[in-house]
């Protein structure tokens, strides 16, 4: 494949990057990267290029049967100047697994980190100052301009900057959360495990009821018998159960997270052994009142570390420890927080240094 072409040159904001009003998703740098496919070329014409609105045929499938994918990933500023990617090459094979689960031809996971640096390195100035972070959002979608159903044989992959500082305020001082006993996110066989629009947008009406109730996120119970807890809105979720951080397996419902996987790492090195476990929610409930749980948190890479100050199942209310956040979730954030910011080494090699 070709070399990336790059058709642009540094853009300053002419706004103060702000990490504690920039908000999150809001804004976005001048640049974008792009990269097409056809049936006869596979993927070609790597570029950047000025951002600019698409132009999109009304019969795109991509807008009418969701064939679309995509990745969610940060870059941070470190104290002398520079920037660093986390972990890009596992985002990059997260998308090749979700590709392949909505058949959408594999990209080459080099060429998607390349171009990431790239982009980051060209609009560097965009990067904000800790506590803020530059999102990348790596998109595919498929572009053939049909209406009958099957895959697409024509797509578009592309990559978004945007600076951002907290995706939900005041997460760190514990949100109030509740279980969803209706809806369902995703079920065994579907496509849970895949980074995929569909997966948020069966998510929406639950959180918008929750949110009608004073409640910040949703605690997601499995499908099949709405009895085990899975996962908390968009996030992955994890509990301190005597001592233990634990989360719910991998089962294919259950998009394996990056954070995720990266405080499953870090936490024995601090003390703190990890498991997999199924966990009943009315055990969870139950083990709150006991004090066996005493720390309920969510994990991504949007929020990083979110916990749960007070549960609310079927109307009642379990205060999860003091309703402050907890030792656990504090030491596992400042140890991930650190290593991305560059305020303490990088053991496992995650960061990759853009610019």
């Amino acid at each position: 494949m070709a070399s990336i072409a790059v058709h642009g040159s540094p853009q300053p904001p002419d706004f103060p990057l702000d990490p504690n009003t920039i908000g999150f998703g809001r804004h976005f740098s001048p640049h974008i990267f792009l990269l097409d496919h056809s049936r006869e070329r596979g993927w070609h014409s790597p570029r950047i290029e000025k951002l600019q609105d698409f132009r999109l045929h009304p019969a795109t499938m991509a807008l009418h049967y969701g064939q679309t994918i995509f990745e969610g990933q940060k870059a941070f500023r470190h104290p002398d100047g520079s920037i660093h990617l986390f972990r890009p090459a596992d985002h990059a094979a997260r998308l090749n697994r979700s590709a392949r689960r909505l058949v959408i031809p594999e990209l080459d996971e080099a060429l998607v980190v390349e171009a990431a640096q790239t982009l980051v390195a060209l609009d560097r100035d965009w990067a904000p100052q800790a506590p803020g972070s530059l999102y990348l959002r790596p998109t595919a979608i498929a572009t053939d301009p049909f209406l009958g159903v099957r895959p697409s044989e024509t797509y578009l992959f592309y990559i978004l900057l945007s600076p951002v500082g907290s995706y939900i305020q005041g997460a760190l001082k514990g949100i109030r959360a509740r279980t969803e006993i209706v809806f369902k996110r995703t079920g065994p066989g579907g496509t849970g495990e895949a980074k995929t629009g569909g997966n948020y947008a069966s998510s929406l009406l639950a959180g918008r009821q929750a949110q009608q109730e004073g409640f910040q996120q949703v605690v997601w119970l499995d499908a099949r018998e709405g009895r085990y807890v899975e996962e908390m809105g968009a996030m992955n979720l994890a509990w301190v159960e005597e001592g233990v951080l634990c989360s719910s397996p991998l089962t294919g419902t259950i998009l394996p997270g990056i954070t995720r996987l990266s405080l499953s790492t870090l936490a024995p090195g601090l003390g703190i052994p990890f498991e997999e476990r199924l966990l009943d929610v009315d055990e969870l409930c139950q083990r709150i009142a006991q004090g066996r749980i005493t720390e309920l948190l969510g994990t991504g890479t949007a929020a990083v570390v979110t916990p749960v100050g007070c549960l609310t199942h079927r109307g009642v209310e379990h205060l999860v420890g003091d309703g402050n956040p907890g030792p656990v979730a504090m030491k596992l954030y400042q140890a991930l927080t650190d290593i991305q910011y560059g305020r303490a080494p990088d053991p496992h090699g995650w960061l990759v240094r853009a610019c």
